[in-house]
Protein backbone atom coordinates (compact mmCIF):
# COMPACT_ATOMS: atom_id res chain seq x y z
CA UNK A 1 0.00 0.00 0.00
CA UNK A 2 2.64 2.18 0.90
CA UNK A 3 4.43 2.01 -2.66
CA UNK A 4 0.73 2.45 -4.40
CA UNK A 5 0.45 5.65 -2.24
CA UNK A 6 3.70 7.03 -3.19
CA UNK A 7 3.42 6.54 -7.31
CA UNK A 8 -0.31 8.39 -6.75
CA UNK A 9 1.55 10.66 -4.86
CA UNK A 10 4.07 11.01 -8.20
CA UNK A 11 1.37 11.18 -10.33
CA UNK A 12 -0.01 13.85 -8.54
CA UNK A 13 2.72 16.11 -8.52
CA UNK A 14 3.29 15.27 -11.66
CA UNK A 15 0.05 16.36 -12.44
CA UNK A 16 1.15 20.05 -10.96
CA UNK A 17 4.45 20.47 -12.60
CA UNK A 18 2.68 19.75 -15.63
CA UNK A 19 -0.03 22.23 -15.20
CA UNK A 20 2.30 25.14 -13.88
CA UNK A 21 5.33 24.58 -16.05
CA UNK A 22 4.18 22.87 -19.18
CA UNK A 23 5.88 20.37 -20.84
CA UNK A 24 9.23 21.62 -21.36
CA UNK A 25 9.06 21.97 -17.26
CA UNK A 26 8.19 18.31 -16.85
CA UNK A 27 11.03 17.04 -15.64
CA UNK A 28 12.18 13.90 -13.10
CA UNK A 29 13.62 16.55 -10.93
CA UNK A 30 10.62 19.05 -10.91
CA UNK A 31 8.44 15.88 -10.01
CA UNK A 32 10.67 14.86 -7.15
CA UNK A 33 10.69 18.68 -5.97
CA UNK A 34 7.03 18.71 -6.16
CA UNK A 35 6.34 15.29 -4.28
CA UNK A 36 8.86 16.47 -1.40
CA UNK A 37 10.85 13.05 -2.09
CA UNK A 38 14.15 12.08 -2.64
CA UNK A 39 16.23 13.10 -6.08
CA UNK A 40 15.81 10.06 -8.16
CA UNK A 41 12.35 8.83 -6.62
CA UNK A 42 10.53 9.75 -9.64
CA UNK A 43 12.83 7.86 -12.06
CA UNK A 44 12.98 4.88 -10.36
CA UNK A 45 9.02 5.03 -10.67
CA UNK A 46 8.84 5.93 -14.31
CA UNK A 47 12.32 5.60 -15.78
CA UNK A 48 11.67 7.59 -19.31
CA UNK A 49 9.55 11.25 -19.52
CA UNK A 50 6.95 7.98 -22.00
CA UNK A 51 6.45 6.43 -18.99
CA UNK A 52 5.77 9.97 -16.58
CA UNK A 53 3.28 11.26 -19.26
CA UNK A 54 1.44 7.79 -19.79
CA UNK A 55 1.20 7.98 -15.80
CA UNK A 56 -0.16 11.45 -15.86
CA UNK A 57 -2.65 10.64 -19.06
CA UNK A 58 -3.62 7.53 -16.73
CA UNK A 59 -4.12 9.91 -13.35
CA UNK A 60 -6.16 12.06 -14.93
CA UNK A 61 -8.34 9.03 -16.56
CA UNK A 62 -8.75 7.97 -13.32
CA UNK A 63 -9.69 11.68 -11.76
CA UNK A 64 -12.49 12.10 -14.51
CA UNK A 65 -14.07 8.51 -13.46
CA UNK A 66 -13.92 9.75 -9.77
CA UNK A 67 -15.66 13.09 -10.45
CA UNK A 68 -19.01 13.30 -8.47
CA UNK A 69 -22.58 12.89 -11.53
CA UNK A 70 -25.16 14.57 -9.85
CA UNK A 71 -28.54 13.24 -10.63
CA UNK A 72 -29.88 14.86 -14.05
CA UNK A 73 -34.15 15.01 -13.74
CA UNK A 74 -35.00 17.79 -15.78
CA UNK A 75 -33.21 20.50 -18.00
CA UNK A 76 -32.90 22.63 -14.66
CA UNK A 77 -30.84 20.32 -13.35
CA UNK A 78 -28.81 19.86 -16.57
CA UNK A 79 -28.07 23.57 -16.72
CA UNK A 80 -26.88 23.33 -12.61
CA UNK A 81 -24.37 20.49 -13.47
CA UNK A 82 -23.29 21.92 -16.90
CA UNK A 83 -22.69 25.09 -15.04
CA UNK A 84 -21.11 24.02 -11.88
CA UNK A 85 -18.53 21.87 -14.89
CA UNK A 86 -17.66 25.11 -16.28
CA UNK A 87 -16.94 26.83 -12.82
CA UNK A 88 -14.49 23.88 -11.90
CA UNK A 89 -12.62 24.77 -14.34
CA UNK A 90 -11.89 28.48 -12.89
CA UNK A 91 -11.57 27.08 -9.60
CA UNK A 92 -11.01 23.14 -7.90
CA UNK A 93 -10.67 21.43 -11.08
CA UNK A 94 -8.39 24.30 -12.45
CA UNK A 95 -4.98 21.94 -12.51
CA UNK A 96 -6.50 18.96 -13.45
CA UNK A 97 -7.50 20.81 -16.40
CA UNK A 98 -4.61 22.74 -17.69
CA UNK A 99 -2.40 19.53 -16.89
CA UNK A 100 -5.06 17.74 -19.87
CA UNK A 101 -4.42 20.36 -22.23
CA UNK A 102 -0.85 20.14 -22.01
CA UNK A 103 -1.47 16.60 -22.34
CA UNK A 104 -3.71 17.34 -25.36
CA UNK A 105 -0.89 19.03 -27.31
CA UNK A 106 2.06 16.00 -26.19
CA UNK A 107 -0.70 13.91 -27.87
CA UNK A 108 -0.74 15.24 -31.13
CA UNK A 109 2.54 14.07 -31.55
CA UNK A 110 2.46 10.86 -29.77
CA UNK A 111 -0.48 8.32 -30.80
CA UNK A 112 0.21 5.98 -28.07
CA UNK A 113 -1.14 9.06 -25.57
CA UNK A 114 -3.44 10.29 -27.89
CA UNK A 115 -4.83 6.65 -27.50
CA UNK A 116 -5.29 7.19 -23.49
CA UNK A 117 -6.84 10.60 -23.54
CA UNK A 118 -9.52 9.23 -26.20
CA UNK A 119 -10.85 7.39 -23.51
CA UNK A 120 -11.88 10.60 -21.69
CA UNK A 121 -12.97 12.32 -24.97
CA UNK A 122 -15.21 9.22 -25.46
CA UNK A 123 -16.93 8.85 -21.78
CA UNK A 124 -17.78 12.76 -22.39
CA UNK A 125 -19.65 12.43 -25.33
CA UNK A 126 -21.67 9.31 -23.67
CA UNK A 127 -21.76 11.26 -20.61
CA UNK A 128 -23.53 14.68 -21.83
CA UNK A 129 -25.58 12.25 -24.13
CA UNK A 130 -26.97 10.51 -20.90
CA UNK A 131 -27.44 13.41 -18.93
CA UNK A 132 -29.74 15.33 -22.21
CA UNK A 133 -31.54 12.05 -22.67
CA UNK A 134 -32.38 12.24 -18.60
CA UNK A 135 -33.00 15.67 -18.39
CA UNK A 136 -36.17 15.15 -21.28
CA UNK A 137 -34.49 16.45 -24.12
CA UNK A 138 -34.96 14.91 -27.93
CA UNK A 139 -31.68 14.19 -27.48
CA UNK A 140 -29.50 12.88 -30.90
CA UNK A 141 -26.01 11.73 -30.83
CA UNK A 142 -25.48 14.74 -33.19
CA UNK A 143 -27.20 17.11 -30.94
CA UNK A 144 -25.78 15.68 -27.49
CA UNK A 145 -22.00 15.97 -29.75
CA UNK A 146 -22.57 19.59 -30.53
CA UNK A 147 -23.14 20.57 -26.70
CA UNK A 148 -20.29 17.97 -25.59
CA UNK A 149 -18.15 20.14 -28.04
CA UNK A 150 -18.88 23.81 -26.97
CA UNK A 151 -18.83 22.71 -23.29
CA UNK A 152 -14.79 21.33 -24.36
CA UNK A 153 -14.26 24.11 -26.42
CA UNK A 154 -15.24 26.69 -23.27
CA UNK A 155 -12.18 25.08 -21.11
CA UNK A 156 -9.15 26.69 -22.71
CA UNK A 157 -10.80 30.21 -22.45
CA UNK A 158 -11.94 29.82 -18.78
CA UNK A 159 -8.28 28.98 -18.06
CA UNK A 160 -7.42 31.57 -19.92
CA UNK A 161 -9.59 34.00 -18.13
CA UNK A 162 -9.25 36.70 -20.63
CA UNK A 163 -12.83 39.20 -19.38
CA UNK A 164 -13.20 40.02 -22.92
CA UNK A 165 -13.09 36.61 -24.38
CA UNK A 166 -15.29 35.25 -21.39
CA UNK A 167 -17.67 38.30 -21.72
CA UNK A 168 -18.00 37.91 -25.84
CA UNK A 169 -18.84 34.45 -25.06
CA UNK A 170 -21.07 34.41 -21.95
CA UNK A 171 -18.52 32.47 -19.74
CA UNK A 172 -18.39 35.49 -17.56
CA UNK A 173 -21.76 33.40 -16.58
CA UNK A 174 -21.97 30.09 -16.73
CA UNK A 175 -25.49 28.78 -15.90
CA UNK A 176 -26.37 31.66 -18.54
CA UNK A 177 -23.45 29.68 -21.23
CA UNK A 178 -25.44 26.63 -20.21
CA UNK A 179 -28.97 27.89 -20.49
CA UNK A 180 -27.82 29.32 -23.85
CA UNK A 181 -26.26 26.37 -25.39
CA UNK A 182 -29.19 24.69 -24.86
CA UNK A 183 -31.27 26.56 -26.47
CA UNK A 184 -29.25 26.99 -29.49
CA UNK A 185 -29.05 23.47 -29.39
CA UNK A 186 -32.91 22.41 -28.74
CA UNK A 187 -34.43 25.58 -28.68
CA UNK A 188 -36.40 27.75 -26.72
CA UNK A 189 -39.99 26.41 -28.09
CA UNK A 190 -39.54 22.74 -26.70
CA UNK A 191 -38.21 24.42 -23.70
CA UNK A 192 -41.96 25.91 -23.49
CA UNK A 193 -43.52 22.38 -24.88
CA UNK A 194 -41.34 20.57 -22.13
CA UNK A 195 -43.41 22.66 -19.32
CA UNK A 196 -46.58 21.65 -20.72
CA UNK A 197 -46.40 18.29 -20.85
CA UNK A 198 -45.02 18.56 -17.03
CA UNK A 199 -48.70 20.14 -16.86
CA UNK A 200 -47.15 23.58 -15.93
Amino acid sequence: MANRDRRDRLRDAAIEVLAEQGGRGLTHRAVDAAAGVPPGTTKNYFPTRQSLLQAIAERCVELYRDLPRPAITDRATLVAMMGALLADAAGPGRQRLLAYLELHAEAARAPWLAAILDDIAAADLTVFEEAQGAAGLPVTQERAAAVTLAMQAAIPHLLAGGPHTLAAAGLDDPDRFARDLLDAVYGRAEAQSEKYAHGH
